[in-house]
């Protein structure tokens, strides 16, 4: 073929009309660039995250919807790359799983603006959702099992594992970072010593006594209380249990008709068996517990009865080793070891509404792996308890969060 033909011949194509797409092909192309260009937006940039519980009450409250900040921390690599768009870890009608563990990558997170904060309102993977019951995912597995045995558990449940970054997204605020000691007493925590009051808009128990048995409840309504969740009443006649903020419990105090009002807390030296590190030689409860020193990468700790209770987890699960109690002391794969040096950084995290939210205090630490970022700001709040044209928070829209 001379070469004076090619050219002509191929003038020839390109001057023929490209043939048009059709309507259905522009309409699969257009969709298919939405989900990529918007799965990508959710996973390096911001995502959207609704607070479905009361434990940040009253920073943030239950119909609060939030924008979350994946650049500031820094954007974690996904680590179950093959996953239904949009779908967390369940698909929506039939109930099954939405990702495939087939492809597994190791933790990566690329450069962030920022480290994470004391008192950042933070979103993290669960970490103890590793281990789930289907038929009861609003249950603690772990919890379960401390309560009625893992045989039991395993036997009644369709028991499943997911990875880290399958598991819940939790949102709760930053008491402690790498390296710091946190503490607890009286309901009053303390950081490296120092006590650090809890936010006027976070909510406490406080122990309410009033003069007389004839109280009008509206009068609490109007200043912000939900009758039938923040008040309850108690063994003892014209004694009641409120959950409310300091600001508003100042305003009861005021009330001629009240004749005290004070912080109700758990006794000091009284243990609690759901609350971390389950160990019968620590009386620690909600309101009392530590001082507990939080892992930070390359901080070396001692293996011995007194820390491996607060640290086993973290080495064995959060870490990835074997751990193994050996008649003189431990073996970490295989090997006797008195001392372990941590790979990651970890953090601890508590609700607002101290004596309402599952955190740390129940589960311990979270891993840098499981930090998904930063909230930001609040673009809708939506409140399904209230009229038809109450049901907006017109004042929480846009609002930032401390």
């Amino acid at each position: 073929m001379s070469w004076k033909f090619w050219q002509k011949s191929n003038q020839e194509d390109s001057n023929k009309p490209k043939k048009k797409k059709s309507r259905g092909r522009e309409w699969v192309d257009a969709i298919i660039f939405a989900v990529v260009a918007a799965t990508i937006i959710r996973v390096f940039f911001i995502e959207a995250y609704t607070i479905p519980t009361a434990s940040m009450e009253r920073s943030l409250l239950v119909g609060d919807f939030l924008f979350v900040s994946k650049m500031n921390y820094g954007a974690r690599i996904p680590m179950t790359p093959v996953a239904f768009p949009f779908a967390h870890h369940t698909m929506p009608v039939t109930g099954t799983k939405a990702y495939w563990e087939g492809v597994q990558w190791k933790y990566r997170r690329l450069p962030g603006l920022s480290d994470i904060k004391r008192n950042d309102v933070v979103v993290f993977n669960y970490p103890q959702g590793d281990t789930v019951a289907l038929e009861q995912q609003d249950v603690d597995y772990y919890q379960m099992v401390r309560a009625e045995g893992w045989k039991e558990i395993n036997t009644r449940y369709t028991i499943v594992s997911r990875p880290v970054d399958k598991r819940e997204n939790y949102i709760k605020r930053c008491i402690g970072i790498a390296g710091d000691t946190v503490s607890m007493k009286n309901g009053l925590v303390s950081v490296n010593g120092k006590p650090e009051k809890l936010k006027p808009t976070g909510e406490i128990s406080y122990e309410v006594v009033f003069k007389t048995a004839d109280v009008n409840p509206t009068v609490f309504e109007d200043l912000g209380f939900n009758i039938s969740e923040d008040i309850r009443s108690s063994m003892t006649p014209k004694v009641y249990i409120f959950n409310g903020t300091a600001p508003m419990m100042a305003e009861v105090k005021k009330l001629d008709f009240v004749q005290s009002v004070k912080e109700f807390t758990a006794a000091d030296n009284i243990r609690e068996g759901d609350v971390f590190p389950y160990d019968k030689n620590r009386n620690w409860n909600v309101d009392n517990f530590g001082p507990i020193i939080i892992p930070k990468k390359g901080w070396t700790v001692k293996l011995d009865s007194v820390t491996m209770p607060l640290y086993e987890r973290s080495i064995r699960i959060y870490e990835g080793n074997k751990v193994e109690k050996a008649a003189t002391g431990w073996l970490i794969n295989d090997k006797p070891a008195d001392s372990y040096t941590f790979k990651m950084d970890y953090y601890w995290m508590m609700g607002d509404n101290r004596h309402r939210s599952a955190d740390s205090r129940y589960w311990g630490f979270v891993p840098e792996d499981h930090i998904v970022g930063k909230a930001l700001f609040i673009w809708m709040s939506y409140d399904t308890n209230a009229s038809f044209f109450k049901k907006i928070r017109w004042g929480r829209l846009l609002r930032g969060i401390h």
